[in-house]
């Protein structure tokens, strides 16, 4: 049984951080399917720790392996911290370039996600998507925090949670949405605990 194009394309990516003893991590869709509700995802979202002042020395050999998705990749990912990419199946690859605390203690905290054909894809934990979903805000995140609380409910360290997405949050200066986060998860509790 072959691997879905997506999962393929991770497991790629993957390879080539893992032959560098590149530290790193899945986000995004992939780390959606292990921990939320599986939803169609259209490319594999990583971190991969590069620090600040030394990201050529990650951004070339990629750029080298994988297709660029723009004319100017190398320019924007120095500019913006994302290296946009294509796996040889031509599944887009988006990949932050991370060194901030939260970055490298998800790095830290993260594990492996078995894909089958004996193959794991490293993926953060439950408790920095959630942080990573908060922070996007976006509508389509606010579907993928309800199905991660659902489906771990009981599970999820919500201390680990608010330490990492509150100093975020501050940066933004947008704190309120803690708000929305503690009224969804209110409403998960009375709806989980009356039945």
């Amino acid at each position: 049984m072959s691997l879905d194009p997506i999962l393929a394309a991770a497991w790629e990516l993957q390879e080539f951080c893992q032959a560098r003893a590149w530290q790193f991590c899945f986000i995004g869709g992939i780390a959606v399917q292990r921990w939320g509700e599986p939803r169609f995802t259209a490319d594999a979202d990583l971190t991969l720790l590069t620090g600040f002042g030394g990201e050529e020395s990650f951004i070339d050999p990629m750029l080298s392996h994988f297709r660029p998705r723009r004319g100017d990749t190398r320019e924007f990912a120095l500019r913006n911290r994302v290296l946009l990419l294509a796996a040889h199946n031509g599944t887009p690859l988006d990949v932050a370039l991370g060194a901030v605390p939260f970055e490298e203690n998800s790095i830290r905290r993260s594990s492996g996600f078995p894909i089958g054909e004996g193959r794991a894809l490293t993926t953060c934990s439950a408790e920095d998507l959630l942080v990573h979903k908060v922070v996007a805000n976006r509508e389509k995140d606010w579907l993928d925090i309800e199905g991660v609380l659902a489906r771990q409910w009981g599970r999820i360290d919500l201390a680990v949670f608010r330490d990492e997405v509150q100093p975020l949050l501050e940066l933004r200066g947008d704190p309120d949405i803690l708000v929305r986060f503690d009224r969804l998860h209110e409403k998960l509790r009375r709806r989980l605990e009356s039945h």
